[in-house]
């Protein structure tokens, strides 16, 4: 007889412990939260607040006291219509801020990129985790980097480009061709030598709003893939669609998106607001331990 799904989920969630640098988490007793931190002029929720190193150190401590367990870098927007940053900007925009948060504290340190050079000089810095939007697509020597360097890896699923991607996406079924994606690339990064893999169904990169709503309501099926799930619902398009409002005012939506992830299934959110948001993740873990 074939194992009842809820077994399943129980049974894959306590499986995940998980190390970031020295450090192991049980990803599976509650949320955890990852802090966005965008040193870049032009993200589409908060660039050119943070793009000089004072102002990210002070905007990375605060978000450590208000909980967050991991804190994410990134040195280009990726935005949809976004073009690239040349290497060496990216490389001059995020390594003196890792090289010197890494210093001054034992929180785990993510780089957002996609680049190989970019992910190497951050790791060499003191970041310990890469997180690929292409999912290790776009650059061959991704995982060749990370996997010299022991970094955990978070693959993610996008079709196209940041340049592209808002332009018409199409699937079949939006949660198969993003689960096919997610295994097929998890299973080239273990393949590779990386030891640590999360996914991330890559919430607003190349959906439309219907594909967002979808991937949300059945994220547990992407639990089935045996890997740890990390979400980024915060502050994206697809809640200004819905509630008709800036990226500015979208923290009640970016609330009942975390919500909605959390009850189904994501281990990890990252967020911009975390105060409030770990907040919402306390609730909604309560909730989901007693459904």
């Amino acid at each position: 007889m074939p194992e009842k799904t809820s077994t399943l989920h129980e049974r894959l969630d306590r499986s995940f412990e998980f190390q970031f640098g020295p450090t192991i988490y049980s990803l599976s007793t509650r949320t955890h939260i990852m802090g966005v931190l965008n040193v870049t002029p032009d993200s589409f929720s908060d660039g050119g607040s943070f793009n000089d190193v004072d102002r990210a150190m002070r905007r990375a401590l605060q978000m450590i006291d208000e909980g967050a367990d991991f804190i994410d870098v990134g040195g280009e927007s990726t935005r949809p219509g976004s073009d690239p940053v040349p290497l060496e900007e990216e490389i001059r925009r995020v390594v003196p801020v890792i090289r010197q948060l890494s210093g001054m504290t034992a929180i785990p340190i993510s780089i957002d990129t996609y680049k190989s050079k970019v992910a190497e000089a951050a790791l060499a810095a003191g970041a310990v985790v890469v997180n690929d939007i292409s999912g290790l697509t776009f650059d061959d020597e991704m995982k060749h980097v990370a996997a010299r360097y022991h970094a955990s890896v978070v693959i993610m699923h996008i079709k196209g480009t940041p340049k592209t991607m808002q332009e018409n996406p199409e699937y079949v079924d939006v949660v198969a061709e993003v689960a096919a994606h997610l295994l097929q690339n998890a299973g080239k990064a273990r393949d590779a030598g990386i030891g640590q893999v999360l996914v991330d169904p890559g919430i607003g990169f190349g959906k439309t709003l219907e594909h967002n709503l979808e991937l949300m309501r059945r994220l547990k099926e992407l639990k089935q893939l045996g890997y740890p799930l990390l979400a980024g619902p915060s502050r994206k398009s697809f809640i200004g669609k819905l509630l008709d409002l800036p990226v500015d005012q979208r923290l009640e939506g970016t609330a009942a998106a975390v919500t909605a992830c959390i009850l189904n299934g994501a281990n990890v959110v990252r967020v911009h607001d975390v105060k409030e948001m770990k907040r919402v993740a306390v609730v909604a873990d309560a909730l989901k331990s007693h459904s």
